[in-house]
């Protein structure tokens, strides 16, 4: 019997009583296999998110239209396919990665049989590939067969999901995703929510304009949206508003700060990144892995280029 086969009978049984039967141990066992594949969070309008492993999964699910925004890995994306609300058996209209991140995207290959097309915004394909060669999964990557510079649009069933690419921040290819009349807004990551975030400059990663993309986001969209972020600390989560982003906002400028106040003090590098909590963000401290001292390197390789 496969995962899948699994995981069904499991809930057939618990719903007619017969899981009672067996031991406590597999219950557990089949409670513990769910979780660690992933839950759904419907918010609102069939719009919904997947928590799973990697970056957060964003769907539109109704009676007419299909949508996936990012995929993460093989396991996880096939768990997702397999429960999104209302499948059964249907073809994905669209599926929209927001960067290239492999957390992101590697599960690409599990939906692409099923998907209408694949979007992207028009830097991510060579990014990804880029990112591949590196790693060694060129033959594992599946890219996206429709690309957008700066804004893409398109009508399903009674939504209408945009997406847009305002400049470079955490990559130079990150695309927000936008169900208008659900009003949801799918950040990608854009926001690390109370996290020390990744800062990919060698993508093209810029903090300074990071700052002013998450600002141009929040007067571009409704306030009362409901935004999905990539990554998020468990007690703070992975939705939110736009104080959220703005709070994320101020840890970006606040990293900036500290480092151009300790290059003008005269602090080497590697004096720099020894920091181990940026104070005034203590909600962004987490002990393993801390990435600060990455976010701070990656600052002030920032600062002395624009410098030079």
């Amino acid at each position: 019997m496969n995962r899948r086969d699994f995981l069904r009978r499991a809930a057939l049984l618990t719903a007619t009583g017969w899981l009672a039967r067996f031991p406590l141990t597999a219950q557990t066992a089949a409670a513990a296999t769910t979780a660690a594949l992933g839950t759904f969070h419907p918010l609102r309008r069939g719009v919904g998110y997947f928590s799973g492993r990697g970056g957060t999964i964003g769907w539109l699910a109704d009676a007419s239209a299909l949508a996936v925004v990012d995929t993460q890995f093989p396991d996880t994306a096939a768990f997702c396919l397999g429960g999104l609300p209302g499948r059964e058996g249907r073809r994905i209209d669209v599926v929209i990665n927001t960067h290239h991140h492999r957390d992101h995207t590697a599960g690409n290959g599990v939906f692409r049989p099923v998907a209408g097309k694949i979007v992207a915004q028009a830097n991510v394909p060579e990014l990804q590939l880029a990112a591949a060669a590196r790693s060694g999964t060129e033959s594992e990557e599946v890219l996206a067969d429709e690309t957008f510079a700066e804004f893409w649009r398109r009508d399903l069933g009674d939504e209408v999901v945009t997406a847009q690419y305002l400049g470079a921040a955490h990559t130079n290819g990150d695309a927000i995703v936008h169900f208008e009349r659900a009003n949801v807004v799918h950040m990608g990551d854009l926001v690390f929510n109370r996290l020390y975030p990744v800062i990919d400059r060698p993508a093209g990663a810029s903090i300074r304009h990071w700052i002013t993309v998450l600002e141009e986001a929040v007067a571009y969209y409704p306030k009362d949206a409901i935004y999905i972020f990539g990554h998020g600390k468990p007690d703070f989560g992975v939705t939110g508003g736009q104080d959220d982003l703005l709070d994320f906002r101020d840890y970006l400028a606040g990293l900036l700060a500290h480092v151009e106040r300790e290059i003008a003090a005269g602090k080497s590098r590697a004096e720099i990144v020894g920091l181990a909590n940026l104070p005034g963000f203590d909600d962004f401290h987490t002990p393993a892995p801390n990435r600060l001292a990455g976010n701070l390197g990656t600052a002030y390789d920032e600062l002395t280029a624009e410098r030079g």
